[in-house]
């Protein structure tokens, strides 16, 4: 039996795509509530879970998708087109869901650790961006596991103060823009490198 499929995580962790165009069709409250809620069992620095979900639907998600493709005559072509991307997968997609660090642990990590000063502000950084991105990847799979498909955003960091303001959340710190819906076709995954390259054993 192939290793990759000995038991339903793993196979969930194989088949995540990357999904960029979707179906006319609505995601049900319950199965997006699943996916928030998976996304809500990572792990996190101290169990801060120093992240925020916010859900975008109808016409708010339409105008982030026009603001999206507006601002990419602000970048050069390679970016722009990525942007580009990014705006059509928000306005295909039924609902996208923001992922923000809430700067809780940043602000309260001196009290925790007693670290004050430059290192203390890069460490507690450090640490909710970690914990927001297992929040996201818990979001990914669980989606996949439920027959939806989903993208992570990333090239909207360009934008994240545009992001911010939009969304009404001038604190914190921007993590990821995932649009979330029914895949509108079989998606292949890229080619992954081999692990002997990016494996080390001492």
């Amino acid at each position: 039996m192939d290793s990759r499929f000995a038991n339903e995580t793993l196979k969930t962790i194989y088949q995540r795509r990357s999904v960029r165009l979707f179906q006319d069709r609505p995601v049900d409250d319950g199965l997006l509530r699943t996916i928030l809620d998976a996304a809500n069992q990572a792990p996190s620095a101290h169990n801060q879970q120093s992240w925020k979900f916010v859900v975008i639907r109808g016409e708010k998600k339409v105008e982030l998708a026009r603001l999206v493709s507006g601002k990419t005559s602000d970048f050069p072509k390679p970016s722009a087109s990525i942007l580009r991307m990014a705006g059509r997968s928000i306005a295909s997609a039924p609902v996208v869901i923001a992922v923000m660090n809430t700067g809780d642990l940043i602000e309260h990590g001196t009290e925790l650790f007693k670290i004050d000063g430059e290192l203390s502000s890069d460490f507690f950084r450090t640490m909710e961006i970690q914990s927001s991105a297992a929040a996201v990847e818990n979001l990914l799979l669980a989606a996949t596991s439920l027959g939806l498909g989903s993208v992570w955003l990333g090239i909207l960091f360009l934008i994240k103060r545009d992001i911010l303001e939009f969304l009404g959340e001038a604190q914190g710190e921007f993590m990821a823009v995932i649009p979330v819906g029914w895949p509108a076709r079989e998606s292949q995954s890229p080619k992954k490198r081999e692990l002997e390259y990016v494996i080390k054993y001492l």
